[in-house]
């Protein structure tokens, strides 16, 4: 039976994944799904997870994956939004906020009351581009992505 469904179930999300209605940036954060959410993503999550309505908000909340579109975006700056109270909860940030913040003077840290860890990411202008939740990132992590996607601009 498991086995079956989860064949079915890859075989389904192949077929309808990209015709999944997408829900607002918003929509996908009350769900829980931030960030780089990519379909791959989802469709490896459908290989483990025999929950077909989780598989289908992750979804609705993806974007198809594109190694030359994800290699194109590049941010001009990043604010380290984060709960100074739940810090406690999260060494990997700790470390990076300690060590490694100041080898990136366009990242900022900000301390918001019962806010996750996340970057929220900025274009040239210094508007909000997109947010992305680093719960579970390891420090390594943190550094790469910053050193492949942010690039800050020469008029900033």
């Amino acid at each position: 039976m498991g086995v079956i469904q989860v064949a079915l179930l890859c075989f389904l999300v192949g077929v309808f994944g990209s015709k999944a209605e997408q829900l607002s940036t918003k929509e996908c954060e009350n769900l829980g799904f931030t960030g780089l959410a990519l379909c791959s993503d989802c469709r490896t999550l459908a290989e483990y997870v025999k929950d077909q309505e989780l598989v289908s908000e992750c979804l609705s909340c993806c974007t198809e994956d594109s190694d030359d579109a994800m290699s194109k975006i590049i941010y001009s700056g990043a604010v380290l939004e984060v709960c100074m109270r739940k810090l406690v909860f999260y060494p990997e940030v700790v470390g990076f906020i300690e060590d490694d913040k100041d080898k990136f003077p366009f990242v900022k840290v900000q301390y918001a009351f019962n806010s996750p860890p996340k970057l929220i990411m900025l274009d040239e202008h210094g508007e909000h581009k997109e947010t992305i939740r680093i719960d579970n990132w390891k420090r390594e992590h943190i550094l790469q992505f910053l050193k492949e996607k942010v690039k800050p601009s020469s008029d900033i």
